[in-house]
């Protein structure tokens, strides 16, 4: 019997598979947006709702347990003090996965995996008071006389 045994396995042992969704969720966690694989984000999308589901709870078990995922400082910091609080009113449901279509090289099929209230990143100050200059087209020269 198969009891318990869910997940994809996605052609990868067990070890490989595991150091690959760490890095994921250390991605998403960070950038709050990652473009992968359907098959990979439709698996990440479990596991980083688990991830701040640990971070909602914030006591010191559960971000001993959130660190053996996700093993960087910075990532599991951020989880615990600024993406769990944000989503302290909802049930569930904290990332979502959006089907992009192939990729041209292999046409396997792309999605993003991003959280559900992320914060859009805004551009620096001084990009937005620089704007480009377009470029004059260089004037026809005039013709000669004759």
């Amino acid at each position: 019997m198969r009891h318990g045994k869910d997940g994809r396995k996605l052609g990868r042992t067990a070890s490989h598979r595991h150091a690959m969704f760490a890095n994921l969720m250390t991605a998403v966690i960070l950038e709050e947006r990652v473009k992968t694989t359907d098959a990979k984000a439709k698996e990440g999308r479990r596991l980083i709702d688990r991830l701040i589901t640990l971070g909602k709870r914030g006591d010191l078990h559960a971000r001993r347990v959130a660190g053996k995922t996700v093993r960087d400082k910075r990532a599991l910091k951020r989880l615990f003090d600024d993406i769990a609080p944000r989503y302290e009113n909802r049930q569930g449901g904290y990332s979502r996965v959006v089907k992009l279509g192939p990729r041209r090289g292999d046409a396997a099929p792309m999605s993003i995996l991003e959280l559900v209230e992320r914060r859009v990143k805004k551009a620096p100050p001084e990009a937005e008071g620089k704007k480009r200059k377009k470029k004059k087209k260089a004037e026809e020269p005039e013709a000669a006389e004759e």
